[in-house]
């Protein structure tokens, strides 16, 4: 349930959706993947966190314009933009702890948005 965790798990669900998890994940990369030429950025929220919470977390994702470091050239861009052609907004919508199984991947939403 960890945000780091979590995260991860959906490009990973993303990936392989896409087929696109034959090579090692790029931390940091200004996109989480590539298809067919186009650069996917991927977010993932959750009511639930791995802290105790007093109340359910708000579904947030940002997408605001960022200066992106690139890995191929270990240098960040000059400019702030939207480096992703489109994103994938990630949900695990389970609100009670005790049903909470983060690796059921029928639980989750997906949601493509163009950038």
């Amino acid at each position: 349930m960890s945000n780091r965790n979590r995260s991860i798990f959906a490009e990973f669900i993303v990936g392989s959706a896409l087929g696109v998890v034959d090579s090692p994940r790029v931390e940091w990369d200004a996109v989480d993947l590539r298809y067919k030429g186009k650069k996917i950025e991927v977010k993932a929220s959750a009511y639930l966190q791995s802290w105790p919470q007093k109340k359910l977390s708000h579904i947030v994702f940002d997408i605001a314009k960022k200066r992106a470091w690139d890995a191929s050239t270990n240098e960040y861009q000059s400019e702030a933009i939207r480096y992703a052609d489109c994103y994938v907004f990630c949900v695990y919508p389970e609100i009670d702890p005790a049903k909470a199984n983060i690796l059921d991947v029928r639980a989750w939403g997906f949601y493509v948005i163009p950038a």
